[in-house]
């Protein structure tokens, strides 16, 4: 019988790596073996990882040999290690071993896509025996789906879930028995095990209105609910009776109640490991301490209360048994920024935060008796004594990307070349390799060699990494006696270039992997010359205009541009510095004088990180209001203004691009401001962020959630599109934030194969 072509049977297996990939894989390292293994290296320029992989390409299997440790989960009694990167998820014994994949979950080696900037975030059962999944049914929304890893089956609990940003829309028990999960604004439970209570429909498993960043567990398997203002404490059992009594029975008991309403898209909070006190941040800089007990009367009790920096954009709280808490804060600044730590003991006669001097890193952990703590970041791996605040010993000087307690005297590291156990005594044990140097087949063998860090390693495929004494490399091929292999440059999409696979025997040549995108940017004409309003507002310009830009070109490259409008808020702004530096972004803020005089910090923080810096006038009025005569000498004026303004908060200029508060453009200000030497900028897509409650029923206007305008952006985009976000909060106030979905809208245009650049790139590969 005739052997079947690669050609034929290929394309089956990898169906699913047609869906688009994030921005720029890159293959390297490709080498076959006589026995034609096809052994290559995959990296994911904007989330700077990489994975060793071999495809054995007789029977078509692809097998992962390297796990990239961006994020770090035990598992099973801590005898599993699960590992997530941009390449999927992967398990490892935590004895040590190659990663595999999950029974049911995707991976890349299974056939899944790779993100170009962000692991896609899902939340496995501590048990190791359940994994939740948000599947993708649009960029925003997706399917809440329960994974049994032993069996593989799937089940749909929940449909159009919003896609985790910053938190994934479920959390599990301590005890794997139920998650608590948001659909649509309020909050469920669903069992474990226990078909009565799974088939119930949803609305008999109400908790009420909230988002997953309303509910904490806590340690003895109940866990706490912030609604409004009050704290309601609820015990697993009781869900299971409430099942039942749903319409009689409340959720919980009152444990204890703040001065203000939480916010759930802003604030959080945490519980103490004994439940009896809480830790809230409120706006994500005001910390407050509060203790859980509605008895006691702190109406003349002086509470403590900590401000911290407005560019925190990220928290870890340390809480010990003994009552130590330790909030580290991860702030935005030049050289990479700075960690602050500050210390509040609630045992102390006094409560009072102080200062601490900063550890190495934003990640911090500390061990299950609370006596030592572990701290990582770019600069490595500290290990101090907790209570003291005393280092103990430097564990890594390599940048660590995640690590896990396996008890009080050992724990696991990640750096980009290693995972490791690591013995507080010193001993050390290789769990896996997490990057290579160069990777090649044995000269005489099966095995598989890496070298890492001037150390060579090999694997026969089954075992585990050892180390290999002098190991007889073989020289690179490209060549079997069934096979050819080569790189193919990709001029578009998301791949730099594809591996491909020349069937000597069948006579015929295919990629690895799908070279298809979202879509061709061939093509598409340009859309047509009306501006999008920037209020109510609805102003016509022609798109023609010399000194007018809303777009760029729609057929060639594909990218378009994100702008950021700052007009007197810099709420959300370190979310979206934060997200920028990850995905390797540099874009474009416009600020308004009103902005840059209270928050000249911030302006500062904007040039420092290399965005680019523009103007939107130095007042946030409305230009084509007819009480204002908008001349000439106005409008140069007020640019000038502006420009005085970022040079004093900044010492650097702006670049001479701008747009009028609210987008409001007309000819006759376009012409006024090309005589000052600007170039105005609008927009071809309006995501209708600034639409407030107030406005919503004050001109009817409808007001999307941030979700439905992420889903509207990668509707409408097109290469060269301009899109506006709006930071800060508006005075008529939302339920939710473009601003704070930004991981989500990123992760999506990344996906599609594009490129997000600054507004005068745009406009540079425009001409």
């Amino acid at each position: 019988m005739k052997k079947p072509s690669i050609f034929c049977c290929l394309i089956p297996l990898f169906f699913f790596l047609s869906y688009p990939l994030g921005a720029k894989v890159q293959f390297t390292g490709i080498d076959l073996s006589p026995d034609n293994r096809f052994l290559f290296t995959a990296e994911s320029l904007g989330a700077r990882q990489k994975a060793l992989f071999v495809s054995r390409l007789d029977d078509l299997s692809l097998q992962q040999l390297t796990a990239f440790p961006e994020r770090l989960e035990l598992l099973e009694n801590n005898r599993t290690l699960q590992v997530r990167s941009v390449f999927g998820a992967v398990r490892i014994p935590v004895s040590g071993g190659l990663p595999r994949s999950i029974l049911g979950f995707p991976s890349f080696a299974g056939g899944a896509s790779v993100s170009g900037g962000r692991v896609e975030n899902i939340a496995p059962s501590a048990d190791g025996r359940w994994i939740l999944q948000v599947e993708p049914v649009s960029s925003a929304y997706g399917n809440l789906a329960l994974i049994d890893v032993q069996t593989g089956a799937k089940t749909i609990v929940a449909s159009h879930v919003e896609r985790p940003d910053m938190h994934f829309p479920a959390c599990w028990s301590p005890d794997s028995r139920v998650f608590v999960y948001v659909h649509g604004n309020k909050l469920y439970y669903y069992a474990i095990n226990a078909a009565s209570i799974s088939l119930v429909d949803e609305k008999y498993r109400l908790i009420g209105e909230g988002a997953i960043n309303s509910v904490y567990w806590g340690n003895a398997g109940d866990f706490f609910y912030l609604r409004g203002s009050t704290v309601y404490r609820v015990r697993g059992s009781e869900l299971f009776a409430r099942t039942l009594y749903a319409g009689f029975l409340e959720i919980g008991v009152m444990a204890g109640q703040i001065p203000f309403d939480f916010d759930p898209s802003f604030d959080s909070f945490w519980i103490a490991p004994d439940s009896r006190s809480m830790l809230l941040a409120k706006g994500g800089r005001n910390i407050f301490y509060y203790p859980l007990d509605t008895k006691a009367d702190t109406g003349n009790i002086s509470l403590p209360y900590l401000m911290i920096p407005w560019s925190s954009y990220k928290l870890a709280v340390l809480w010990s048994p003994g009552g130590v808490i330790t909030l580290v804060a991860s702030v935005l600044g030049k050289n990479g920024g700075e960690i602050m730590a500050f210390r509040l003991n609630t045992a102390a006669p006094s409560m009072t935060f102080n200062g601490l001097a900063g550890p190495v890193g934003g990640g911090a952990a500390l061990s299950p008796d609370g006596t030592k703590a572990l701290f990582w970041g770019e600069k490595g791996v500290v290990l101090y004594d907790y209570i003291n605040w005393r280092l103990l010993q430097t564990v890594s000087t390599r940048p660590a990307f995640s690590c896990i307690w396996m008890g009080n005297e050992e724990f696991i590291t990640g750096d980009e070349r290693r995972i490791e156990r690591v013995r507080i005594s010193g001993k050390r044990d290789l769990v896996c390799l997490a990057g290579t140097v160069e990777a090649a087949f044995e000269e005489a063998g099966n095995r598989i060699l890496v070298r890492e860090g001037g150390v060579w390693f090999a694997t026969d495929g089954y075992s585990s990494w050892a180390e290999a004494d002098h190991p007889a490399v073989k020289r690179a091929s490209l060549v079997s006696d069934s096979y050819r292999v080569y790189l193919e440059k990709q001029l578009a999409g998301p791949y730099v270039n594809l591996p491909m696979i020349r069937d000597i025997r069948n006579v015929g040549t295919i990629p690895l992997f799908s070279a298809g995108g979202e879509e061709s940017s061939a093509g598409i004409s340009p859309a047509g010359g009306i501006v999008p309003s920037g209020r109510s507002m609805d102003i016509a310009v022609s798109s023609g205009e010399d000194n007018y830009f809303s777009y760029g070109r729609r057929n060639g490259t594909r990218e378009l541009a994100l702008c950021f409008d700052l007009y007197d808020d810099a709420s959300g702004l370190p979310t979206v510095l934060d997200a920028l530096k990850e995905f390797g972004i540099r874009a474009t803020f416009f600020l308004n004088g009103e902005f840059i005089r209270r928050h000249p910090e911030a302006a500062a923080e904007i040039a420092g990180a290399g965005h680019e810096a523009a103007s939107m006038f130095f007042t946030p009025i409305d230009l084509s209001d007819a009480r204002y005569l908008v001349g000439g000498d106005f409008v140069s004026r007020g640019l000038a203004r502006n420009e005085d303004e970022f040079f004093q908060a900044t010492g650097g200029e702006l670049s001479l691009l701008w747009h009028p508060p609210y987008y409001a453009v007309s000819a006759d200000i376009i012409a006024v401001s090309a005589k000052a030497g600007y170039k105005t900028i609008g927009r071809d897509i309006d995501p209708m962020d600034w639409v407030s409650r107030g406005d919503a029923r004050r001109i009817g206007l409808e007001q999307r959630s941030a979700s439905e305008m992420v889903d509207l952006i990668m509707e409408q985009k097109q290469p060269g599109s301009i899109i506006p976000i709006r930071l800060g909060l508006l005075a008529g106030g939302r339920s939710d934030y473009l601003y704070n979905r930004i991981n989500v809208l990123l992760d999506a245009l990344t996906r599609s194969g594009y490129d997000v650049v600054t507004v005068s790139a745009l406009l540079e590969h425009a001409r």
